[in-house]
């Protein structure tokens, strides 16, 4: 740097104008190596350098963004200040002229560009703003030979002589010379911190005589006085020094049997064609009836009579059928037995271009295909960033991948989406079609029907099927088609009349009915799902229906269809629904009021009661028999039309209840049945039945039993929830407050008791309520960032898999132990009592709050009657006395008649009245005590 900046001085002393002076200092440092940062600035007396323009040969520029995006010049990003410089091709240049025009950052040069005698011309960012723009555009091979250090022309003689003596001066580097060694006291620290023995080491020896080597022990009791030291304390606690547990041990073990090849038979060496005749070997009728009226026989029958009656009454009472081997081997592999009880990794899907900087929203099991999974992908920024860099995101648009097993790089079909996709749903009747709800609201279906061959695995051209049935992993191994392809929407909704917010939940209506307009459940005669659910923080769940309305006619004539779909469908999307696209519609709207106040819920996840499990619990091979079995009667979607109301019989059995999370943590329990207004006619929402603000954050699942169609599980927040549909007081069982946000949750499909938990640190947390319900049962970490979905599949019944999803947009399929998969004996009828316990523990408990608010009701108004009521004065001591004497001549006079009536002697009479005069002075006296009772309690 000093040579530098010293051959600036040089060049400057030698100039004539200052200003060239001043443009000559920037070429030489220019010429030096430009990863070292040079401090450019002007001469002093001076001005700043926009003060005397920018040479002839460069042209300060300001680019655009998109500019700056289209020849990847992005600024801070592509060229730094460290590294400014960037070499341009001519004729993209030129290309650009001719794409935008005017428009062009270009264009301003286009007759020095067409001019330039080079392919590349150089590009300069100019992070200190010294030409007056963020970068300059060198115009000639001269200066960008000059400014990217090339070589130049030799200078002149004198000058280069000059500088060469000044650099030497500079850089003149001398061997370092030995110094003597100066003590400066270290040595004396080192000399104290060090260990040095003070004192002689003492040597023990041990001996023992020869003879009791080998003697053999023997034990005997003493007495603990006799000997020092002889007391050995017993604690009756367990002392934690002597309790350390091991965390791990590396041993092995080699437990197998010996094996060892025998054989029992005569070995074959000439083989024979032979025949035998057999007949069975059997008594004579005179032997049978020998034998018959033999005493032996008559003794065996009547010393064994009893035993065979007793191992009778057994057989009927005891199970003969029971499989005690299967009990012990239950028994065995529960938790703490051998049997591996861990999550075990079992694959996992990535792509470099598809899964970078995205996350994944939901997924999906294909509900008849093994080893195929589906997953939204959608792009990992806050609401500010999607703002900012929208025309960035628009280059990438949001796909839908479909992974296989056969193929774990490369995924095996793409589906286009709108706008980044937060849920979506295989139709239940028709695997090929599937919807998904968007970030704009807006509701989206494809049609896969012409890419099912390439899931199922066939090969092309083959012409063979591949039975449904059959297809198990060990066909994941076959080769696929190495270009993966991109399927297109068939239809979406229209926008202004879509949600007004990112649809989180999506679920089809069960093919058993369907609703109409007015939210009534009618009879389906088509038998199969033609209408679906969604939901969106923008207060409202709606119903869509994916049938044509009867004023669309169908094309019938297969060629006409044909030459339509040339004609106007040049990307080759199917025409199933064809009639939905950008003009459907929902068919109903159900919002959700607030109970106590104005306002709205914002609804998050729901779940219908027809929408559980049950039917999900099979196998993906069952599922895809019973598909196939639907498949030979079910129409096309796009012939199907919506039937009139008044032709359908509305059904009084389904229940029209649902669950809905919603933003603010809390649970709604509402109607979608639309009621109609008395006074003004019109349909309206009803108000909520109940709402629990339970979670703390939230809501992000509400998923019902696969076991039990009134069991709900919720999630939100730091907690989740169990709830009974019915139960109006309260969740049946509510976790505490866990250490970190719980993100997501589903019921394991094959243990009633078992469901999983995903958490923000990137753990899945398992949970047996027959085992633990304060807790996890076990806690096993997946990804280093949260869990963004979870979602079990039964393979089959010896392969259970587990898939999580994590924030980085990694998918990891997790195998499901045999533990976790295999119910106990009478497991769902433990888990019925379990949950009706909890019930009554609730009204119990709420009862009990009850009765308390009534009896403290009760007591305050008791203490503001006895503040307000009126204070009776006291009776003064005349007024005792005249009363106790009333008292005394009534019972005086009552005697006296009733001795009368009865005729006895005169003295009787007498000792009555001394009796009489007994109990008058007893009254006197207890009198006189009630009067001292009363005086002091006045005092």
């Amino acid at each position: 740097m000093p040579s530098k900046i010293r051959k600036s001085a040089v060049s400057a002393r030698k100039s004539k104008n200052k200003k060239e002076d001043f443009y000559s200092d920037m070429e030489s440092v220019a010429e030096s190596d430009k990863k070292e940062d040079v401090l450019l600035t002007p001469p002093s007396g001076m001005g700043s350098l926009a003060e005397y323009g920018h040479p002839d040969d460069i042209l300060p520029m300001v680019l655009t963004s998109a500019t700056q995006e289209l020849f990847g010049c992005r600024a801070d990003e592509d060229v730094t200040g460290d590294n400014p410089y960037k070499l341009l091709r001519k004729d993209d240049i030129v290309q650009d002229m001719k794409t935008r025009a005017a428009v062009s950052d270009f264009s301003p040069v286009k007759q020095i560009v067409l001019d330039y005698p080079e392919d590349e011309i150089l590009l300069v960012f100019d992070s200190d703003f010294t030409y007056g723009q963020s970068f300059y555009l060198v115009l000639t091979p001269e200066a960008k030979e000059r400014i990217l250090g090339l070589p130049s022309p030799a200078l002149e003689a004198g000058d280069e002589e000059a500088v060469e003596d000044e650099v030497s001066e500079v850089f003149v580097q001398k061997s370092p010379e030995p110094q003597p060694w100066i003590s400066l006291g270290s040595e004396l620290e080192i000399e104290g911190e060090s260990v040095t023995e003070s004192r002689s080491k003492l040597s023990y020896r041990f001996s023992r005589i020869r003879r009791e080597f080998g003697a053999p022990v023997h034990f005997s009791d003493r007495n603990v006085a006799d000997a020092k030291d002889g007391f050995i304390e017993c604690t009756p606690y367990q002392d934690p020094n002597f309790s350390i547990k091991q965390m791990e041990r590396h041993c092995g073990v080699q437990a197998i049997s010996t094996v060892q090849s025998s054989s029992t038979q005569t070995q074959w060496k000439y083989p024979k064609n032979m025949c035998t005749q057999y007949e069975p070997r059997e008594f004579s009728e005179e032997e049978k009836e020998r034998l018959l009226q033999s005493e032996n026989l008559k003794n065996f029958i009547n010393s064994v009579a009893s035993r065979f009656d007793i191992a009778i009454q057994q057989n009927e009472i005891m199970d003969v059928f029971f499989d005690d081997l299967k009990a012990l081997s239950e028994e065995d592999s529960g938790f703490g037995g051998k049997t591996d009880t861990h999550l075990k990794e079992y694959q996992s899907f990535t792509d470099l271009n598809y899964s970078k900087e995205k996350t994944i929203s939901d997924i999906k099991w294909h509900p008849t295909i093994n080893g195929v999974i589906a997953v939204a992908m959608t792009e990992r920024v806050s609401f500010e960033e999607r703002i900012d860099h929208s025309t960035k995101l628009l280059l990438n648009p949001s796909l839908i991948l479909f992974w296989s097993f056969s193929d774990p790089i490369n995924p095996q079909l793409l589906l286009e989406c709108p706008d980044d996709v937060f849920a979506f749903e295989f139709c239940p009747s028709d695997p090929n079609i599937i919807v998904g709800g968007c970030m704009n609201g807006q509701v989206v279906l494809w049609d896969i029907s012409a890419h099912s061959e390439r899931l199922l695995g066939m090969q092309a051209g083959s012409g063979k099927n591949t039975s449904v049935n059959a297809h198990a992993f060990k066909d994941f191994e076959e080769k696929r088609e190495s270009e993966t392809p991109v399927v297109r929407y068939s239809a979406v909704s229209a926008i202004e009349n879509s949600h007004k917010a990112p649809i989180t939940d999506v679920q089809w209506l069960p093919e058993t009915f369907e609703v109409t307009r007015m939210g009534v459940p009618v009879e389906n005669n088509n038998n199969v799902c033609v209408q679906l659910v969604t939901c969106a923080p923008d207060c409202c769940v709606m119903f869509w229906d994916i049938r044509a309305s009867q004023r669309v006619t169908p094309v019938t004539d297969r060629k006409q269809r044909v030459d339509e779909k040339i004609l106007e469908n040049p990307h080759g999307v199917p025409e199933t629904f064809r009639h939905l696209d950008l003009i459907w519609k929902p068919l109903v709207r159900v919002a959700l009021p607030k109970i106590d106040n104005s306002g709205e819920y914002s609804p998050l996840k729901f779940s219908l009661e027809d929408n559980s499990c049950d039917s999900h619990t099979g196998s993906n091979a069952d599922r895809a028999h019973l598909h196939a079995e639907r498949s030979e009667v079910a129409p096309e979607y796009g012939l199907l039309r919506a039937p009139s109301a008044k032709t359908l019989k509305p059904l009084e059995d389904i229940n029209t209840k649902l669950y809905v999370g919603t933003e603010e943590g809390g649970l709604v329990y509402t109607d979608w049945k639309l009621e109609k207004d008395n006074d003004t006619g019109r349909l309206h929402s009803t108000k909520p039945t109940h709402c629990f603000n339970v979670h703390d954050g939230p809501v992000n699942t509400v998923r019902r039993s696969p076991f039990f169609k009134d069991i709900v599980l919720t999630v939100g927040g730091w907690t989740f929830a169990i709830w009974k549909e019915g139960v109006t007081v309260g969740p049946v069982m509510r976790s505490s407050c866990s250490q970190e946000m719980c993100t997501v949750g589903y019921w394991s499909q094959s243990r009633p008791a078992v469901f999983f938990i995903g958490t923000e640190d990137g753990n899945v947390e398992v949970w047996d309520l027959l085992e633990k319900s304060h807790e996890p049962s076990q806690v096993q970490n997946v990804s280093p960032v949260k869990i963004t979905c979870i979602k079990p599949c039964i393979v089959s019944s010896k392969q259970h898999l587990l898939a999580a999803s994590d924030e980085l947009g990694t998918l990891h399929i997790l195998e499901i132990p045999w533990t976790l998969r295999r119910p106990s004996s009478n497991e769902k009828l433990s888990m019925s009592k379990y949950f009706e316990k909890d019930v009554d523990r609730l009204l119990y408990f709420s009862k009990r709050k009850k009765m308390q608010a009534q009896e403290k009701r009760h007591m305050e108004a008791e203490e503001i009657r006895k503040k307000t009521e009126a204070i009776v004065p006291e009776k003064s001591l005349e007024q005792m006395e005249q009363e106790i004497s009333k008292e005394y001549d009534d019972y005086c006079s009552l005697e006296e008649a009733i001795l009368r009536d009865m005729a006895l002697p005169s003295d009787t009479l007498n000792s009555t009245s001394d009796l009489s005069l007994f109990f008058l002075q007893s009254s006197s006296h207890t009198h006189a005590h009630m009067h001292t009772y009363t005086h002091n309690r006045t005092l």
